[in-house]
């Protein structure tokens, strides 16, 4: 690599850099990650980007820009968060979090809610191989849980975030497990036997976790009576989740049973239930805008060779399996981090990770597990991720509050670490 790339290939990263820079030091001088608004750190960032890039009339820089922030699967993204937004509202408007809530306090010993939470929300994910659509189902009766528990909302709602990610890297259905496995050539079926020997166990141990914190956990002395009609709509939701319908479709029956119980239990009028979606619609705003400009920046960055350069520095010393193996892990590491996309981050580095696989013998389930894992992980401590963003859209919370409780996606990183380091399994490595 000649010295003029080197710094193009740096300078086209810099963006990236500003943003992550911004946000943290301003929180950390500051005291409080409110202080300045993400949005604001996007908009600094994504300006930069453009006015770094070079060799493009402003007219093309701006339209690399459009062109990222107006991608299919991100626009596809967007109409959920504003179906969510509506159905969130207006599912608690008719009282159907609270309900759910006090039902679920009903029938689980406090102690257990946490890890019950927990492996609901991976039962869920692994049935229907997204992380979004379960964060959606799950974010919401969570937040009414932290309240009502008296635990720190970041941590609860880290601990659906982990058990969404759970499927999103097991299921036969996820998008992550499509793209592994076919870009290395493998049967889902073997990539799963290899997959689940490394994450499980970090599941049992994140669950054995969640078991401890919440044992001294009490529920309130007396709980409100509820009438179970109002659980109607997220039972709903769930179960059409679970047989495999389209999230968008999930949401908008979801909204129609939601908004006729409403109506039905006088919970508000026809006037009002259209006021509350708008506002529900209204509230995801500015995750709608991060989103936008996330893709936008990250768009610019591939133009300028960011992906490129990152690619061609990781795959420039390998030696041995052990490299060959960690090379792959951190490749789609990187490329995650500069797509806020696993899935996206799979199919760039797929084709390069099996090239690694062929010349250093690497067996196509290990390197498939491997990219899907470390994807999976990083995906689930981006404060700019999607699923991220709508946990915290779904409640107010800050982003970055949330990061610091992904237990399981971190806890998943290291365990393909040392599976990498200790050659496990065996078999397979």
């Amino acid at each position: 690599m000649s010295k003029i790339k080197h710094i193009s290939g740096l300078k086209a990263l810099t963006p990236l850099f500003i943003f992550i820079a911004l946000y943290l030091l301003c929180a950390i001088i500051a005291k409080d990650f409110y202080k300045l608004p993400v949005t604001v750190s996007f908009l600094i960032a994504s300006v930069s980007a453009i006015m770094m890039t070079r060799g493009e009339s402003i007219e093309k820089r701006i339209s690399i820009f459009t062109e990222g922030a107006g991608q299919n699967s991100l626009l596809q993204m967007v109409w959920i968060f504003i179906l969510a937004g509506a159905f969130a509202a207006s599912a608690k408007a008719m009282g159907s979090v609270d309900a759910t809530v006090y039902f679920i306090l009903n029938i689980l010993p406090a102690k257990f809610i946490l890890a019950g939470l927990f492996l609901s929300a991976c039962i869920i994910s692994l049935a229907i191989g997204t992380s979004v659509g379960t964060i959606i189902a799950l974010v919401p009766i969570a937040s009414g849980l932290s309240h009502v528990l008296g635990v720190d909302e970041p941590l609860i709602l880290g601990l659906v975030i982990g058990g969404a990610f759970f499927g999103d890297n097991l299921s036969f259905i996820s998008d992550t497990t499509i793209a592994a496995t076919s870009s290395q050539g493998c049967s889902m079926k073997d990539k799963f036997k290899v997959n689940s020997l490394i994450v499980v166990p970090a599941a049992i141990c994140i669950l054995i976790i969640y078991t401890i914190i919440g044992y001294g956990l009490e529920k309130p002395t007396e709980l409100p009576r509820f009438n179970y009609i109002y659980i109607i709509p997220y039972l709903v939701v769930i179960l059409m989740a679970l047989r495999g319908f389209n999230v968008m479709i999930v949401l908008i029956v979801g909204l129609i049973f939601s908004g006729s119980l409403g109506l039905y239990a006088q919970s508000y009028n026809l006037y009002g239930w259209f006021a509350t979606l708008g506002d529900g619609m209204t509230s995801m705003g500015e995750l709608i805008i991060v989103t936008m400009l996330a893709g936008g920046l990250l768009a610019i960055i591939k133009h300028n060779g960011g992906i490129h350069y990152i690619i061609a520095i990781l795959t420039k010393f390998i030696k041995g399996k052990i490299g060959a193996e960690l090379s792959i892990g951190l490749l789609v590491s990187f490329v995650n981090i500069c797509t806020a996309n696993n899935t996206i981050a799979i199919i760039t580095v797929g084709n390069i990770a099996k090239q690694i696989s062929k010349k250093f013998e690497i067996d196509s389930r290990k390197s498939a597990s491997i990219l899907d894992t470390f994807s999976c992980a990083i995906q689930g401590i981006l404060p700019y991720g999607a699923q991220i963003l709508m946990a915290a859209g779904l409640t107010k919370v800050s982003p970055i509050e949330i990061v610091g409780y992904t237990y399981y996606p971190i806890a998943i990183a290291l365990m393909a670490l040392f599976s990498i380091l200790i050659r496990y399994p065996k078999k397979y490595s």
